[in-house]
């Protein structure tokens, strides 16, 4: 008992620093970040000093293991560099909501004559005209003074139905007689046909939120702030959450980012420019000669472009705008494999992190894309240890004993998990978020690999936007990979299980066993993303508002732009199929009843009155189209999961597997 207490001691004094520590403070306050981040540091660096000393120097230098050895060690030195910067990131943070509060009355209080310009630019090239229109609808209708905003839609496809519809609405086309440089080049010719003072910019399936302006200009008071990001938050469901069956009760992946990551980077003076949803001082873009070209994430290259001229990108982590997110997983890797390649370019441009002049080592440092180059490569050593041992019997350390192991190992896991739930709390799960990480790994390890060998010369791919997932109903490809790697696991660990088979006799077989059993367990719950759910195009918002219909009133509970959910009193009686529905501050206009549920999802409680609810479709146009638009989209409503349920999420990845188990049978 005794001994089982010394090899704990280590990961009982991690978790109780979290439970009397962090758990109990503000994990918005600075100087509780510092702390807890210089603790797991310690810790993440005392196993990092038993790895060197005690399980890698002592090891023979003679054969083929001695190799194996130091390549998982160097992967380990990799994947604690990585660490290391986000401890260092995560150690600070910063919310400029306040300082927009106390700048905006002054500087919307001058003469709106003083007020600048503001030029919106919204860069296509192939999306329809119902991922468009929002986006068009929802910018001509920002709280700015007309005579002050423009907005652009720069077409790279040079479409007549979309100047028709420009000029309907009062937005300007422009287009020009070839799409070099694609997106950038694009917005380049945008500079060259407007005149803004700022320009804001949404990719074609962004909506802004009226109060886009209000918000960020007041933090362009300071003439050092070149550029203002604001997060992207998106009213459909990523694929991840569609394909785990975890729509309502996990969030989209992006969340992590925007929500924690960027504020701290803010905080160091690091933010970035991700492209949609920010907005740009035009001075700042002229010093630098416009939207670099170089890389294909032009984006990230502005804001590095701008560093070298002494300009800084701020970021308000304020919702003020919506779009879609990657609809199928063949649009999630589009983006995904162009982010990692951009990234990976920056190294080599002359006005990137290594090269770029006027930047400190510290934002060379930041602005290295670790990420992208050490988190594939360390997820596939996480899954391929095990089967190496099991198969091979080549030991990926000196090993000592299981108590070494456990105090050592323990520790590094717990601080990091317990970090990740404090300063993330409802952003992250381990096992999920691992899941994930390993789906994405069988795709983005070549691109990262082709990116480092040729990081030019790929050609910039559009995210599919307004498609749904026809397309793409399975990954085999990944699948295939995680298949492989769950049935390979699961054998090794069977014959080595069963003593008449295989028997290693060596104390690492149990450290192996539970390594290998929740590998599986990830690696099954990453096979689920693989095959794909049909979604809506159009998206339904939650609302909870009364509505007039013919002979009564109802209560809405569920809206899009051809449907409403209307509650109403158990038994109804509708005179005509084809009625009246009048929205708060809307003419009423003509719906189609189609069909009654009599129960919707949840749990009935005593006292509750039973409800019939009205499944009722339209096709709106014109002014009245454009009026459901803003309401829908420019800031009314969210779709965003404000909280990880950890039972429900526990439960639906069971049903999940279990239902994707019966359907492969059957």
């Amino acid at each position: 008992m005794v001994q089982h207490l010394v090899v704990l001691a280590p990961t009982i004094l991690v978790v109780a620093f979290f439970l009397l520590g962090p758990f109990n403070w503000s994990r918005h306050h600075t100087w509780t970040r510092a702390v807890t981040c210089i603790v797991v540091f310690a810790v993440a660096a005392r196993y990092l000093w038993w790895r060197l000393t005690e399980t890698v120097l002592p090891y023979p230098s003679d054969g083929s293991n001695f190799y194996w050895v130091w390549f998982i060690f160097i992967i380990e030195l990799l994947a604690f560099s990585d660490v290391v910067l986000f401890l260092i990131l995560m150690s600070r943070y910063v919310d400029r909501s306040a300082e927009a509060d106390a700048l905006a009355p002054a500087f919307f209080r001058r003469d709106q004559r003083a007020l600048p310009t503001v030029d919106v630019f919204i860069p296509t090239y192939n999306e329809p005209l119902d991922v468009l229109e929002r986006t068009i609808i929802g910018a001509l209708a920002i709280d700015y003074p007309k005579h002050k905003l423009k907005v652009y839609v720069l077409d790279d496809m040079r479409r007549d139905w979309l100047r028709a519809f420009c000029e309907e609405k009062g937005a300007l086309h422009v287009t020009r007689p070839d799409n070099s440089h694609a997106k950038a080049g694009n917005m380049n010719n945008g500079l060259k046909v407007s005149s803004g003072d700022f320009i804001a910019i949404f990719d074609a399936d962004f909506v802004p939120y009226r109060h886009f302006l209000r918000r960020t200009l007041p933090l362009f008071t300071d003439p050092g702030i070149g550029i203002v990001q604001t997060p992207q938050h998106f009213f459909n469901v990523d694929p991840v959450q569609s394909n785990l069956g975890l729509e309502n009760i996990w969030p989209d992946e992006q969340r992590l980012f925007f929500d924690e990551m960027a504020p701290s980077r803010d905080a160091w003076d690091v933010s970035f420019c991700c492209g949609s949803c920010s907005i740009a001082r035009r001075k700042a873009l002229d010093e630098i000669g416009g939207f670099p070209t170089e890389s294909i994430t032009e984006d990230l290259l502005t804001t590095l472009s701008m560093l070298n001229r002494g300009y800084k990108t701020r970021y308000l982590n304020e919702r003020l705008s919506m779009g879609l997110a990657a609809e199928n997983l063949t649009g999630y890797f589009v983006q995904r494999e162009r982010w990692c390649q951009g990234g990976i370019q920056t190294l080599y441009l002359h006005n990137g992190p290594l090269r770029g002049p006027g930047l400190s080592l510290f934002q060379r440092v930041m602005f290295l894309p670790m990420s992208w180059l050490v988190q594939y490569p360390v997820r596939l050593t996480i899954l391929i240890v095990p089967v190496v041992y099991l198969w091979l019997g080549a030991l990926p350390l000196y090993f000592t004993s299981v108590s070494e192991y456990l105090s050592h190992q323990l520790p590094v896991l717990a601080a990091y998990f317990l970090l990740m739930i404090w300063i993330t709390p409802t952003r992250y799960l381990p096992v999920v978020s691992s899941a994930i990480g390993t789906f994405a790994t069988f795709r983005m390890l070549p691109t990262v690999v082709s990116s480092i060998v040729k990081p030019f010369g790929k050609p910039f791919k559009v995210t599919p936007k307004g498609t749904g997932n026809e397309e793409n109903q399975f990954d085999k490809y990944s699948f295939a990979w995680i298949a492989a790697l769950l049935t390979v696991t699961a054998i090794g660990l069977l014959l080595n299980v069963i003593p008449e088979w295989i028997n290693r006799g060596d104390q690492f077989s149990l450290v192996a066993a539970c390594w290998s059993g929740i590998n599986i367990v990830v690696l099954v719950i990453a096979s689920l993303i693989c095959f794909e759910k049909p979604r809506r195009l159009f998206h339904a918002f939650k609302v909870e508002e009364t509505v007039r219909l013919d002979g009564g009133f109802g209560h809405l509970v569920s809206l899009a732009l051809d449907k409403a959910v209307v509650a109403v009193p158990g038994g109804t009686h509708l005179a005509s199929k084809n009625i009246s529905l009048k929205l708060d501050g809307f003419e009423p206009f003509q719906v189609e009843h189609r069909q009654t549920t009599r129960r919707r999802r949840g749990i009935s409680r005593p006292g509750d009155k039973r409800k019939d609810y009205l499944h009722l479709h339209f096709k709106l146009s014109g002014s009245q189209r454009d009026q459901l638009i803003v309401k829908l989209y420019t800031g009314n409503y969210s779709q965003d999961v404000p909280e990880i349920d950890k039972t429900a999420v526990s439960l639906g990845l069971l049903l999940r597997a279990f239902g994707r188990t019966r359907s492969v049978n059957t």
